[in-house]
């Protein structure tokens, strides 16, 4: 039974975050551990809270999950706080977790502002270097580069940038792209371009978590990241077709369709 550790936040509606996470593992038939960095009132139209964990108690979960069931994959999506962000670095490091997947989560889909502004330093300069794949979308890349990010050819350059600077793979996501979706991989200086038809569909809540954990599932059996990615994208694709319709705004992914 292989393992994937998700370390983020709540989402009390069950489409995105934490509960994505945990899904989209156990509809991979691994074993899921959490690490839960927040908790949100959010539903499919917004997040009308967040209320994040202390240090201390993230410090705790951590330590419980690392000293007891050990992760084959670690995940790391919503973090608000620098000190959660130093706590997770401490821990990564401590434990030698591997496989890690980290999904800069800045801006949720309904568009409430998840990152705070001062934590950006610090995913970028102790998380990030810890990680064998980040999973920016365009406008998470467009932070992070300091530019816009509109084109296939700048997301190749961005992702290529990005490698260099933090040393591990990037994923630039191109769900928002004007025509077909088209994501970008740079894994050790190689291009890879995953394409697949837009699906029209206004429920796409927690869609970034979903692939980031899909793709980490797939680290975890033993796969390399082209193939994880190619693997997570095809489930990700099933999850938005299967045509769930839940809530009043943007409706969570079927993440069980397959099952």
């Amino acid at each position: 039974m292989y393992k994937v550790l998700t370390v983020a936040g709540s989402d009390c509606s069950g489409g995105a975050g934490i509960q994505a996470d945990i899904k989209t593992i156990t509809a991979h038939k691994m074993y899921a551990l959490s690490a839960i960095t927040s908790l949100t009132a959010q539903n499919t139209t917004g997040v009308y809270g967040v209320l994040d964990s202390t240090p201390d108690f993230l410090t705790s979960q951590l330590d419980c999950i690392f000293t007891d069931i050990f992760p084959d994959a670690v995940k790391i999506g919503m973090v608000s706080d620098r000190g959660l962000i130093s706590v997770i670095a401490q821990k990564l490091r401590e434990y030698g977790a591997k496989n890690i997947v980290l999904d800069p989560v800045m801006v949720s889909t309904s568009g409430s502002r998840l990152l705070k502004e001062e934590s950006v330093e610090a995913l970028t300069s102790e998380l990030m270097p810890l990680a064998d794949i980040i999973t920016p979308n365009l406008s998470e890349a467009a932070v992070l580069l300091g530019k816009t990010v509109n084109t296939v050819d700048e997301m190749t350059e961005g992702a290529k940038r990005l490698a260099e600077a933090y040393g591990c793979a990037v994923l630039i996501k191109g769900g928002h792209l004007d025509n077909d979706a088209v994501d970008v991989l740079c894994d050790n200086g190689s291009i890879y371009k995953f394409s697949s038809e837009r699906i029209d569909t206004p429920n796409t809540h927690g869609t970034g978590c979903t692939l980031s954990s899909a793709i980490a599932c797939n680290l975890a059996r033993g796969a390399g990241l082209p193939e994880s990615v190619e693997n997570a994208k095809a489930y990700l694709t099933g999850a938005l077709c299967s045509g769930l319709d839940l809530g009043k705004g943007s409706g969570p992914v079927d993440h069980c369709w397959r099952l």
